[in-house]
């Protein structure tokens, strides 16, 4: 048995089990991340709420990856299937939604995280696939994903638009998440500018950081898509990322 056959990828709501074992994840998000307001009041709350919608990988007991995607109205009146506000207005339009007994038209992927571990054994090509069949099953045709392209970090001052347009010599993205879903069958249909937004004291994102935020303007930090926009005068340091949507069809095979 191979390290790829004794992974086990299914449903949550098949297996309820896992649902308060999935934070079990060694992770590499950005510190500042857990203080983004919307992923801080909601997202924890994705897999108890939306466990049909949602996956999770198992080598034996130890939970080794997770899939979060939510339903949500796109057809109600300001809505659309991919928002510019990505990532943020989908899952506060999911709980809504649920709060107001609103049938779903559609779902949208949130994440997907590896342990650390386990990168390198190909669980970023299956999630993908049993996120799709997973929302496929609850009758969703289509799962557009808010990306957050992995290497994008590196140039914080390349805007998001001139980023995905790159390509290696196969005609993929030079991005590896990018690549990864685009081999998957998805297609790149717009930027998101504003999927996530954090805001905080120069102080605080000093201290999530490690980066002395001490100046007016851009500032990098680690992780970051984007500089963070800071104003001494008004005690604030600001991020804004922007995300790509990638659209992916239920009945797409993963390639």
């Amino acid at each position: 048995m191979t390290d790829t056959d004794r992974i086990d990828i299914s449903p949550l709501a098949e297996r309820p089990s896992f649902v308060p074992r999935l934070g079990e994840i060694v992770e590499t998000w950005p510190a500042f991340v857990p203080h983004e307001p919307v992923a801080n009041a909601l997202l924890g709350l994705v897999p108890e709420t939306f466990p049909d919608c949602c996956v999770v990988a198992t080598d034996g007991d130890r939970v080794v990856a997770r899939g979060l995607s939510v339903p949500f109205d796109a057809s109600a009146d300001g809505r659309e299937e991919m928002p510019s506000q990505g990532w943020d207005r989908v899952l506060v339009w999911a709980f809504q939604d649920l709060r107001r007994d609103r049938p779903a038209t559609i779902a949208g992927a949130l994440e997907i995280t590896v342990d650390t571990e386990y990168l390198g054994l190909g669980l970023s090509h299956r999630m993908p696939a049993a996120m799709r069949a997973a929302v496929a099953d609850r009758g969703h045709a289509v799962l557009p994903a808010a990306v957050r392209p992995n290497a994008k970090h590196l140039e914080p001052h390349v805007s998001m638009a001139d980023y995905v347009l790159r390509q290696r010599d196969d005609g993929l993205p030079t991005d590896p998440w990018l690549r990864v879903h685009v081999k998957a069958g998805g297609t790149i249909e717009r930027i998101a500018p504003a999927s996530m937004t954090v805001s905080a004291s120069p102080a605080q994102w000093h201290q999530w950081t490690g980066v002395p935020v001490d100046h007016d303007g851009d500032i990098e930090v680690p992780g970051a898509l984007v500089p963070v926009h800071c104003n001494l005068a008004h005690d604030h340091a600001v991020y804004v990322e922007p995300n790509v949507w990638v659209r992916h069809t239920t009945s797409t095979p993963t390639t």
